[in-house]
């Protein structure tokens, strides 16, 4: 499926659809190259699920937590840009961050991706002119609850 996404409040409106749909053990797969949009939709589903104030971006950290009562589940954010092999994703301990969660993992393929999960929702984002598009493909447990903005 294809969005459109012309403006940052449609990226927001992404962001609230997947967000109230979204469940522990949903990974969230943002792809795409750097200033595609991967970190601005991945605040905008933390926002939605009830995180005020800053969200900062796990670049440097990797994995950024966020525990109920701050957000309405459990949640991993974690940006995979800087591991240089799968492997190293198992090594920082992911799948225990996961238990619970869910996740949502900008730059996946540098973890092995997560596209094979059936609780995979991979948006690959892209610039296009002024605004973004969204290319998204669902595992089967997304199937019936696709948020469509």
């Amino acid at each position: 499926m294809r969005l459109d996404l012309p403006d940052l409040a449609a990226m927001t409106r992404l962001g609230e659809a997947i967000a109230a749909v979204l469940k522990p053990g949903d990974v969230v797969a943002l792809s795409g190259g750097l200033g595609a949009g991967k970190t601005t939709l991945a605040r905008a589903i933390i926002a939605a699920l009830g995180h005020e104030g800053e969200i900062p971006s796990p670049s440097f950290a990797i994995i950024e937590i966020y525990d109920p009562p701050a957000v309405r589940l459990p949640l991993v954010h974690a940006d995979f840009y800087r591991l240089k092999h799968p492997a190293e994703a198992e090594e920082i301990g992911l799948d225990d961050y996961r238990q619970g969660a869910a996740l949502l993992a900008e730059w996946p393929e540098h973890a092995g991706g997560f596209a094979q999960e059936s609780a995979c929702l991979a948006i690959a984002l892209e610039v296009e002119d002024d605004g973004r598009i969204a290319i998204v493909e669902a595992g089967a447990d997304w199937l019936g609850r696709l948020p469509c903005p």
